[in-house]
């Protein structure tokens, strides 16, 4: 019995080092973009092994479109619901199955951008327990910016407007039908605004009315995926170096991006004598609805967290869609164009150009040697139009 207890004294002696010595480091806040998804909602708390099991039904559902998540490692993916499902509960020192902190912050990131829902985190910490100098555990705490009653109040808002703006939406509409409404839905009902609270998320727009670029593009992939149409956030720069965002869609099996902030931009009339009448300049650009890769880099340079498909199909690009794109000088389409606007009571037409020697060509034979008078009713001799040289398009007032 002596040496019974003289062990026992020993392992309790050991333990107690070891707790001692098992200490934390201080945290490190991320300053990356955050959010959640609430779909992968536990009720109570369970070990990792638990919360990730691959043969959880809803958590498979939940995750079917997620671009973010398919294009990780098993590794990664274990992690990724991880961190999905602290912030998803708002748990604090979730205990995480790898400790590189650049994987991490690139694996909290692809969290963020598959679930806009996620609108309430501003960050992250981590905290890492060492035992000497060997690292044994790292562990995740989300910081948010809404307590999870505010959280609530917000989504009743949040859901007010998605289903108001749905109730709009044609019930036999087509998928494209059905990305072009969300598109022009949300421009015209969204003001750009550098000052416009909380503009990294969905509630600038779904609440406030007004955003910058991230709150476009999260509002638009949360409600085309609302609408059943794959979206994800894509993240890059545009001319100039200035860090965007934008989306990625999937119509018809095919992957187009759009980006609904560029869109959002009234045209400013060039040429002829004066100014256009104001109310007949149109709120919405559609050189970016449903773009190639190769359109897109005319004007962005992709910078995305993960790899993204080459966009080559053409078949729900907007300009295709409407018969308004070239890929050769053809005078009698364009003829036909122009009547069709006159009698549709249009306000303007939009040609797009295959090429940018198609572009050449039609700006020389329209604008330079001013062929356009012979398709637009000018009493006055003059012609107001805008002439974008990166898109390859131009536009014409009727």
């Amino acid at each position: 019995m002596r040496r019974t207890g003289v062990l026992l004294i020993g392992m309790l002696t050991l333990i107690g080092a070891l707790a001692y010595a098992w200490h934390r480091q201080p945290h490190e806040v991320s300053d990356l973009y955050l959010q959640a998804d609430m779909g992968a909602e536990q009720t109570e708390y369970e070990s990792s092994e638990q919360v990730i099991r691959q043969d959880d039904a809803q958590i498979q559902v939940s995750l079917e479109n997620c671009y973010a998540y398919q294009m990780l490692s098993e590794e990664e993916r274990i992690v990724y619901l991880e961190i999905l499902d602290a912030l998803v509960n708002f748990r604090q020192e979730v205990k995480l199955s790898i400790f590189d902190k650049e994987k991490i912050a690139h694996i909290f990131q692809c969290v963020l951008n598959d679930h806009p829902e996620i609108f309430y985190v501003d960050g992250y910490s981590y905290t890492e327990y060492t035992l000497g100098d060997v690292l044994k555990k790292v562990t995740f705490t989300g910081t948010y910016h809404f307590t999870q009653s505010e959280v609530a109040e917000k989504q009743t808002q949040i859901d007010n407007y998605v289903n108001q703006c749905l109730a709009g939406m044609p019930k036999d509409a087509n998928e494209y039908e059905k990305v072009k409404y969300i598109y022009e839905y949300l421009i015209h009902h969204t003001d750009y605004d550098a000052a416009a609270q909380d503009n990294q998320n969905i509630c600038s727009v779904f609440i406030e009315g007004r955003s910058v670029c991230q709150g476009y593009a999260k509002a638009t992939q949360y409600l085309l995926n609302q609408a059943d149409i794959f979206a994800t956030l894509v993240l890059g720069r545009v001319i100039g170096g200035e860090g965007h965002a934008w989306n990625l869609v999937r119509i018809d099996g095919e992957y187009y991006y759009v980006d609904a902030t560029w869109g959002d931009a009234s045209y400013q009339a060039v040429g002829g004598r004066g100014s256009y009448p104001e109310e007949k300049i149109p709120t919405i650009n559609y050189d970016y609805l449903c773009v190639t890769t190769k359109q897109l880099e005319l004007t962005h340079t992709l910078d995305n967290v993960v790899d993204l498909p080459e966009c080559t199909a053409l078949e729900a690009n907007y300009y295709v869609r409407e018969g308004v794109y070239f890929t050769e000088w053809d005078e009698e389409r364009l003829e036909q164009i122009f009547a069709d606007g006159y009698e549709k009571g249009n306000t303007y037409v939009t040609l797009k150009c295959a090429d940018y020697e198609t572009y050449r060509q039609m700006q020389t034979a329209l604008i330079l040697e001013q062929g356009i008078f012979q398709y637009l009713d000018c009493p006055d001799g003059a012609v107001s139009y805008t002439d974008n040289e990166k898109q390859y398009s131009m536009s014409f007032w009727l």
